[in-house]
Parts: C-alpha cells; structure tokens; sequence
C-alpha cells in the first residue's frame, strides 16, 4: 500500500534516506545514446555541481552519490535543529543561493527602514525558508527542477524530464546506512561502468578517496566520516575502515571474477557482528529487497505499526539486518 511520504520521512525515526531520480521513458540524463551518437556524459558533472551548490544552502547533508546513465542515487542525513539555530540574515543568505528572495529582501539588505507590516511579511517569509532549507522534498525539487531545465534547453524541447516524484528510503539503523552507501558507491562497478572505487567517476567514493589524496579541487561537501566515538558530528564509521570494505566488496560483486570472500575482515564488519556472505547478500540485493524503509527487522516492524500497516518489506523473518546469534 502506497504511503504519504510524511509517514516515511521522519527525522525522529531517523536522520538517514536514500533517494532516488529516474529520467522518463528513454530521455538520457547521462551516457551516449547509440541511436543518434550524442554523448550527455557532461550532465554528470551538472548533477554533482547542484548537489554541492543544494548541500551548501540547506542542512542536508551529503552522504553518498553514484550519477548512473538514466538515474541518480543520493543519500542524505537531515538536520533540521540546526536550521532552527539560523539567524534571519543567514537564512536569507542561503535562499539567495537558489532564490532571488524579491524586492522586500532587497530593500532589507539594502538598509531601507521596513514597515511594521513589511516586517512582520519579511519574518514570516523567512519562516518557510527556513523549514524549506531542512525539508528533503524541497531539496530534491531544486535539484530536479534545476537540472530537468537545463536538460530540456540543450534537447530543445519541452515536457516531462524525471518519471515522477523521487523515490525515498529511510535508512533505520547503521548497518542499513552502510550497506546503502556500499550499495550506492558500488553502483558503477555492478553496471561495468568502472573495475574499482577509485576510478567509479561521478561517486562520491571518488570524491573521498580524491579528498584524502589531496587530488581534488572541488568543494568539500561530503559529509565526513569521523568514526563511532561519542562526539561523532559525521557519519558512524571511519574513511579507512569504509574503503577496505568497499574495495573487497567491489572484487566480489565483479562478474568477470570469482566471487570470494576475504578472510581479513574490515573491522566495522566486526563492530556491526556482521558475517561476510550476509554482507555480500545484503549489498546485491539491496536495491529488490527493501523499498520504503531499510533496517532490522525490529525497526521495520515498529515503523509499520506506527503508521498503521501490518507489513513492509523487508520485515521477514530471516532479515540480513540481523546480527548472528
């Protein structure tokens, strides 16, 4: 049964989502068509450009990407508190990173005295800007509206650029965060796009990886990963640990090679008492076998008796979520 999706996103629920754009029939968001020859690999880097420009403005934060050739996968985290600790000139600042903001906050950052009645205006627009700058639908409008116009301008036409409205999967837990992220990074190597992380272009796999070699010139919006310590403000788990793990994985999932596991295990496996075959498992078939939520089997059930059904995949009695007993 399909759900609102105020159900799904909930930042008391969790933090984490993985979403989710996909072009229309056979409309190319990137790759080369064989039919007429023309390549659209140059959107990529439009679509990387605007998650960075969207990550600067709102407090949404940039977990993973890959840019496939007809979609997209993003996963964010949400923090909404910290919009709330905005004041009314950053939170105008930011809009005017995607929004002129009009004339009233023209004459507001031009000095010009404001009525009572322009105020109290101005105080409510910045409001809805503020919720606007910490809501994942309005992030994914401005990157899809944004990017859909450009696409729609070099093909010289009009009409429908995406399928449809994002798709959007609560990701309840840190194994689920992980093996989304792992799903995501690896997209290029399970497409044959790329035979390793470092060289998977459009990922954010590669922006880290380039980040920590000092290789790369592009702004630094990735959230980071700063370990399990207490005072973590990153993602849960560490840089080295995440490509150890990505780079055996990869290996495995290649088809030209023979799958194995290796015996040296990542230690955030070990953390997450997670066996290799069921981490294996879990990255392939991550994509068919969770839809609106990813977690434990637990966290699935109580999300759906939260909102009132009896049952959402992902909820079967053997989940790979679950830690061996």
């Amino acid at each position: 049964m399909t759900q609102p999706r105020q159900n799904i996103v909930s930042v008391s629920d969790t933090p984490y989502y993985h979403c989710i754009g996909r072009c229309v029939r056979r409309a190319f968001l990137c790759g080369k068509d064989e039919f007429s020859g023309k390549s659209f690999e140059h959107r990529r880097q439009w679509i990387v450009n605007r998650i960075n420009e969207l990550s600067s403005a709102f407090s949404i934060d940039v977990c993973a990407y890959s840019i496939m050739s007809n979609h997209y996968h993003l996963v964010l985290r949400l923090s909404p508190e910290e919009s709330k600790q905005w004041s009314q000139a950053e939170v105008i600042q930011r809009w005017q990173k995607l929004y002129s903001g009009g004339t009233l906050v023209s004459s507001y950052q031009a000095g010009i005295a404001l009525s009572e009645i322009e105020k109290t205006a101005l105080d409510t627009m910045t409001e809805i800007w503020r919720k606007r700058l910490s809501d994942l639908s309005w992030f994914m409008r401005c990157l899809n509206e944004h990017i859909a116009k450009m696409a729609n301008k070099e093909d010289k036409c009009t009409g429908r650029f995406w399928e449809g409205r994002f798709k959007s999967q609560a990701l309840l837990d840190e194994t689920a965060l992980m093996t989304c992220m792992a799903y995501v990074d690896l997209n290029p190597i399970r497409a044959n796009m790329a035979n390793t992380p470092e060289t998977s272009e459009h990922t954010s796999v590669r922006e880290r990886i380039r980040q920590h070699l000092g290789k790369s010139h592009q702004a630094n919006n990735l959230l980071v990963m700063d370990g399990d310590n207490t005072n973590s403000q990153g993602i849960p788990f560490y840089l080295n640990d995440y490509l150890e793990l990505l780079d055996w994985t990869g290996r495995a999932i290649r088809e030209n090679k023979s799958g194995f596991i290796p015996m040296k295990l990542a230690p955030i496996l070990k953390r997450l008492q997670i066996e290799p075959d069921t981490w294996m498992n879990q990255v392939n078939h991550f994509g068919k076998r969770y839809f609106k939520v990813a977690g434990s089997k637990e966290l699935i059930k109580s999300i759906a008796l939260k909102i009132g059904i009896k049952w959402m995949n992902g909820q079967g009695k053997s989940s790979p979520f679950e830690s061996p007993t």
